[in-house]
């Protein structure tokens, strides 16, 4: 990118390792590993690159193998192909808690079809244990399948509503209902001095679409304008000169994105060149590493944008942020962590919590319910004192309707004063579908 991004605990280094040889990449590291490749999946075995022997819980010693599925090409690449590290960072953790994780890693190539291939190999010829999910796919392709095989699945609820519905599945940052509506986003615009929001997502993505027609009506409960709403956008795409113009049009002066970071940066760039009176761009995507992901011209984009998060950034330099920060160091990673390592490291993580109450060698059926009867989920910390109940199909949206917001200035991420985290309760009679 011309410069690095620094935040004030680590400089960003440069992406050295393409997609394809993440696991060699690693091999600087301490770590022990060995790969073979197949179709849409490669076997990666870790044994926990310096790990502590001190270890905790009442099953030391054991050995699990464990599936990734996650977009490690395709569209959704952009902001998910960086879970491999986080699992990798997760071993770590794991081996403190006496388990040597092996763990196979199935490329969704943000495809249905393929993500179900992906799946099919994991069960059927790797047989997993279980299955971490960090994907926009795995909803529309596998997880149904999963589902009925009944395989514990541990993930990021990003895309779609079966982490609401399936008994077998376990957000790391709670079930995402969608269709609720959170008072925070609201409240974030307008302590940012915001009067008119606009609001871009992705139809083929209900939680992307859901997200953006929400934000637009917690604007609007806030008692601000919210003209523009647009949730039938193409995955990926970045052909956003329409949407620019509109905004400016409608006077949007704050726009929501749950989207890629290939889209979202492209958007903040048209308005700027078309004049829009943008006063805050906030985004889902884009915080610490994955700005190094976006491409030509990401930084320049992102100057001033505000970041959200459901886990503490490494900003606020709390024992938690210290310890992932070590634990990805640890696996060999040198970057900025990203949302897919946060997300794939804090799922290894609850995974731990569920073996550890199943004891030795669990079925998949044993594993379900000690995830089942998890109470106090606080994601190693990173919820900043906050906790969940992963197995909670009807709770709060994510970490308790709480967000952590920095925002890009220079070459730094800084803390938004009153917004780590920014919380807020579900609105009372307010729901929207992706659908209408």
């Amino acid at each position: 990118m011309g410069m690095r991004v620094k935040t004030k605990s680590r400089v960003l280094g440069a992406l050295v390792c393409a997609v394809v040889v993440m696991a060699a990449c690693s091999s600087s590291s301490k770590s022990s590993q060995s790969s073979s490749t197949a179709t849409g999946s490669t076997a990666t075995s870790s044994s926990a690159p310096g790990s502590s022997s001190a270890t905790t819980g009442t099953a030391a010693n054991q050995t699990v193998t464990i599936g990734l599925i996650a977009d490690v090409s395709g569209p959704g690449a952009s902001g998910n192909k960086t879970a491999v590290q986080g699992v990798q960072a997760g071993v770590v953790y794991a081996a403190r808690h006496g388990y040597t994780i092996k763990f196979v890693v199935g490329d969704s190539g943000t495809s249905p079809a393929t993500v179900l291939a992906a799946a099919q190999k994991l069960v059927e010829q790797d047989h997993v244990s279980a299955v971490i999910s960090v994907s926009a796919v795995l909803a529309f392709g596998a997880a149904a399948y999963l589902t009925r095989q009944n395989v514990p699945v541990v993930g990021a609820a990003e895309d779609g509503p079966e982490w609401l519905t399936a008994t077998n599945m376990f957000s790391t940052y709670g079930a995402l209902d969608g269709t609720k509506v959170p008072s925070n986003i609201g409240q974030l615009f307008k302590m940012l001095g915001v009067t008119t929001v606009g609001a871009l997502g992705y139809s083929i993505s209900p939680s992307s679409a859901e997200a953006a027609k929400s934000a637009v009506v917690s604007a609007e409960v806030a008692g601000l304008k919210a003209p523009y709403i647009n949730a039938q956008f193409p995955f990926g795409g970045t052909n956003v000169q329409p949407v620019a113009l509109q905004m400016k049009a409608d006077g949007v002066d704050g726009v929501t994105a749950p989207i890629d970071a290939n889209t979202s940066f492209a958007l903040i760039t048209a308005l700027r060149q078309v004049g829009d009176p943008l006063k805050v761009a906030l985004l889902a995507t884009g915080y610490g590493g994955d700005l190094q992901q976006a491409g030509p011209g990401a930084l320049q984009a992102a100057q001033n944008v505000y970041f959200y998060t459901s886990f503490e950034p490494v900003e606020m330099h709390t024992a938690a942020t210290e310890q992932l920060l070590k634990d990805l160091t640890a696996a060999g990673v040198t970057t900025e962590p990203t949302y897919a390592e946060y997300s794939a490291y804090t799922s290894v993580a609850l995974l731990v919590e569920g073996l550890q109450a199943a004891g030795p060698n669990p079925t998949h059926q044993a594993l379900i319910n000690a995830l089942q009867g998890v109470t106090n989920w606080d994601a190693t910390g990173l919820f900043d004192g906050h906790t969940i109940v992963p197995g909670d199909r009807g709770g709060p949206t994510g970490v308790n309707n709480c967000i952590f917001v920095t925002k890009l200035s220079g070459s730094t991420f800084q803390l938004v004063p009153g917004a780590d985290p920014i919380c807020g309760t579900i609105i009372p009679g307010k729901t929207v579908s992706a659908s209408s």
